[in-house]
């Protein structure tokens, strides 16, 4: 398989501001993550991913706080944001992606099939979005792991701009 584009991206992005980066997985089931290390050398900026399936594992692993779990969910945004601080505190990388949503083909009252959170997390600041997506579950998890790489593209791209002016 060719690297896609955006992991290229991704990669040269993170080498140039000297990066790290990890990712904390659910309904994508560690697609990002291979996405990623499809490119050659990618050792030298992914320091490694955790597919927490389960609350278990997304509690075990990234710290999730069960209460979090219990008023929320593990479809929300409070879960990703938490996954995406303990990814990056687990690996001690500089970025930590959480994802998790509801890939399909069954969705759950108030969660329903596609809706993904995908949370960001630095030293300094934790982000989430809410997305919708509206494909097969295998399309969905394309579409889950490609914008995820995306969004970090895009805070690597913000952070350089500031450090510039």
């Amino acid at each position: 398989m060719i690297p896609n584009a955006l992991a290229i991206t991704l990669g040269d992005e993170l080498l140039a501001q000297h990066k790290t980066l990890a990712f904390a997985e659910s309904c994508s089931g560690g697609l990002a993550s291979s996405l990623v290390t499809d490119v050659a050398g990618s050792s030298a900026y992914l320091l490694g991913s955790a597919v927490t399936y389960t609350n278990e594992g997304k509690r075990k692993l990234l710290g999730v706080e069960q209460a979090t779990l219990d008023v929320y969910g593990a479809v929300s945004e409070q879960t990703a944001l938490q996954m995406a601080q303990g990814v990056r505190k687990l690996f001690g990388s500089d970025y930590g992606v959480g994802i998790t949503g509801n890939a399909g083909p069954g969705g759950s009252e108030g969660k329903p099939v596609g809706l993904v959170y995908i949370a960001i997390a630095t030293e300094n600041d934790v982000y989430c979005e809410e997305l919708t997506f509206t494909a097969d579950r295998i399309e969905n998890k394309l579409r889950i792991a490609l914008k995820a790489i995306s969004m970090v593209i895009d805070k690597l791209r913000v952070k350089k701009m500031e450090e510039n002016t």
